[in-house]
């Protein structure tokens, strides 16, 4: 019998550079598929290499460069997209996101459910549970696994989310970090939606926005 292993595979793309990734059970092939991104291609050639069996979406949070290819993630996996209903109104103004930045983009599918604070999320037998993280958005999440977090764009390898664009909230972000994500063991492995990967323990105490090196202006 295969041996009940999670994975996390990471996929680069777009012209955010976003970090896109699949969460699977090596077992059972059960999988999800977290934050499309704006060009899924390698995620869903990754599906189908692997045979991964998708059950679900989810997304961190609602901005375009995470959001663009939910379209063809779900009508490629025929899966449910979960995000939080306070970044609803963002993911529903993904057109305006986009003629923000000077390009189009039609307006996404509705999302099939909603991911609430301590929501227990399943990977095949590996038990994510939900934090509400907000701060670089209303409704950013961040799914705490089994020796990992998947913390969207709220913590980055030596930096934070950007707390300069509507909805973002520095303080608000500060406290979702010390709150959610700092409360965690060192050795808990950081996969953030934008640059490389980290550890808890090495932001603590190199991250000098945690380290208090870099405040508020």
């Amino acid at each position: 019998m295969p041996v009940s292993e999670l994975v996390v595979r990471k996929f680069t793309n777009g012209r955010f550079a976003q970090n896109s990734y699949l969460l699977g059970d090596v077992a059972s092939r059960a999988a999800v598929l977290v934050d499309p991104g704006e060009d899924p291609g390698g995620l869903l050639a990754e599906v189908r290499r692997g045979g991964w069996q998708v059950g679900e979406i989810w997304l961190t949070h609602g901005h375009i460069d995470h959001v663009l290819g939910v379209p063809q993630a779900r009508a490629r996996t025929a899966a449910p997209v979960l995000l939080h209903a306070g970044d609803l109104p963002l993911y529903a103004n993904v057109p305006q996101q986009a003629a923000w930045m000077g390009f189009d983009a039609p307006a996404l599918p509705a999302p099939d459910g909603e991911l609430r604070d301590g929501q227990q999320l399943q990977v095949g037998p590996h038990a994510f549970v939900v934090r509400h993280t907000p701060g670089h958005s209303p409704g950013s999440v961040s799914f705490v696994g089994p020796g990992c977090v998947i913390a969207g764009d709220v913590l980055f390898e030596g930096s934070i989310g950007r707390t300069d664009i509507p909805g973002g909230d520095f303080f608000t972000l500060m406290r979702s970090i010390h709150a959610h994500l700092l409360t965690l063991p060192d050795d808990t492995a950081l996969y953030s939606g934008h640059g490389d990967d980290s550890t808890i323990g090495i932001e603590r105490a190199t991250n000098p926005f945690i380290t208090g090196e870099v405040r508020a202006g």
